[in-house]
């Protein structure tokens, strides 16, 4: 397929384009692959991803944006950017363990930190997509927001958390704001799923099938940033779990922890996390 021209585009044209153009990348990869039937041919099928998503990306940002500085999981950290007015902060696979199981919930992630210093942390996201590829669907920063819901009266609320890292006060709190919602007469209570890339996790509370999201246990800046500014722009609370702003193009590039989720929700899943952690 001829790539899409990026002459004259946005930058929320040249977001969308590149992690589109990454997604179906990956996609040609797994299905071209052939069968992946052991550990050792799935890392080598996830090795592979990892790296033909970097280059591609990085490859369509140069052409794009020649002057702008990239912060990418699968490249080497110049740290000229923290003198840059633009970074583009990318996850060229994130979920990759998910997606060399085969599953759905892998995505790429592409957003533009602009220096500001009106700005909390200096500096503003925009041009967010989170590119979910094998769902058909894409996440976007210009998106018109979802409308706000309440909690679902016909399953129980549910929280995403990590399969492999959850909050070790995790089982504490759900099992108060369970207590709570049903003194309130929620007929279900509280349930914890797993989902893989964080970006899939918040496509899970936009589509209506989860209601939040929390992490304690640290993460880096590319895995966080275009989800985080997705959810923004949805109108969702997104912020760390004490409630302070995320700030990125750190010289470490690394996030303590994230909370996201519907807002009325999400505080009181903030309120019971401080709570457990006795902060």
């Amino acid at each position: 397929m001829t790539p899409t021209s990026l002459a004259g585009a946005t930058d929320m044209e040249v977001s969308a384009t590149v992690a589109a153009e990454a997604g179906r990348l990956l996609l040609g990869l797994r299905e071209g692959f052939g069968p992946v039937e052991d550990k050792e041919t799935a890392d080598a099928l996830r090795k592979k991803a990892d790296a033909s998503s970097h280059e591609l990306i990085v490859a369509r940002l140069a052409e794009a944006r020649p002057d702008d500085c990239v912060l990418s999981e699968e490249g080497a950290d110049d740290l000229a950017r923290l003198e840059a007015e633009r970074v583009w902060i990318v996850d060229p696979l994130d979920g990759t363990w998910e997606y060399g199981q085969g599953r759905v919930d892998f995505a790429v992630h592409v957003v533009l930190w602009q220096a500001d210093p009106d700005a909390p942390g200096g500096g503003r996201l925009s041009a967010s997509t989170v590119d979910l590829p094998a769902q058909g669907l894409a996440r976007r920063s210009d998106d018109v927001p979802v409308p706000a819901r309440a909690l679902p009266q016909d399953r129980p609320v549910r929280i995403v958390a990590s399969r492999t890292r959850p909050p070790a006060v995790l089982a504490d709190v759900v099992a108060a704001l369970d207590a709570s919602l049903r003194e309130q007469g929620h007929p279900f209570g509280v349930e914890v799923i797993d989902v893989g890339s964080v970006g899939a996790k918040v496509n899970e509370i936009l589509s209506g099938r989860a209601e939040a999201y929390v992490h304690d246990t640290g993460f880096y800046e590319w895995d966080v940033a275009a989800p985080l500014a997705v959810a923004h722009a949805h109108g969702l609370t997104a912020s760390h779990v004490d409630g302070s702003p995320v700030s990125f193009n750190r010289e470490r590039p690394y996030v303590t922890d994230l909370l996201v989720g519907l807002p009325d929700f999400a505080e009181q899943l903030r309120a019971a996390m401080l709570r457990a952690t006795g902060e």
